[in-house]
């Protein structure tokens, strides 16, 4: 069996395609779509610098444009507050009590949060809406004055 540099290329897609599925890390599949590209080039003729070419400028050009769609909308919101990426953004909480640095422990689906203010002025007990999830702290603002969340 005499192995062609289309079958090369072939194989690298399916290599990328593999460590895809098992990485989640969906710039492989852009990768993958150049590693494709080349293989056509290579059905198509093309010497092995034709095929590179082809391969770097589709699969560059795939990354790059995948990179451009995963910044987003301008204006949109970041993801620890965006309640497209985060179903608990939006979502009111009891604060019991709140400690002088304006933080606190908050139960929130069935589970203990640290909570930190973030409204204007003093904090008060009552209901609270999550605006923003920083790591494992939810950051809050009162449940009358929360403006609500972009959806």
């Amino acid at each position: 069996m005499t192995w062609t540099n289309a079958t090369l290329w072939w194989l690298a897609s399916g290599g990328l395609v593999i460590a895809e599925l098992l990485s989640g890390t969906f710039y492989l599949l852009m990768l993958a779509i150049g590693t494709a590209a080349g293989a056509l080039a290579a059905h198509a003729g093309l010497g092995p610098q034709g095929q590179m070419l082809v391969a770097a400028l589709v699969g560059g050009g795939a990354v790059g444009l995948w990179h451009l769609r995963r910044q987003g909308r301008p204006g949109a919101p970041a993801a620890q507050a965006n309640p497209d990426v985060n179903l608990d953004i939006g979502q009111t909480v009891l604060v019991s009590q709140w400690q002088p640095d304006g933080s606190a422990r908050v139960q929130h689906r069935g589970a203990a949060w640290d909570a930190r203010y973030a409204g204007a002025g003093t904090p008060a007990a009552g209901a609270h809406v999550i605006q923003a999830i920083a790591g494992t702290c939810l950051m809050l603002t009162p449940a009358a004055a929360a403006p609500h969340p972009v959806a």
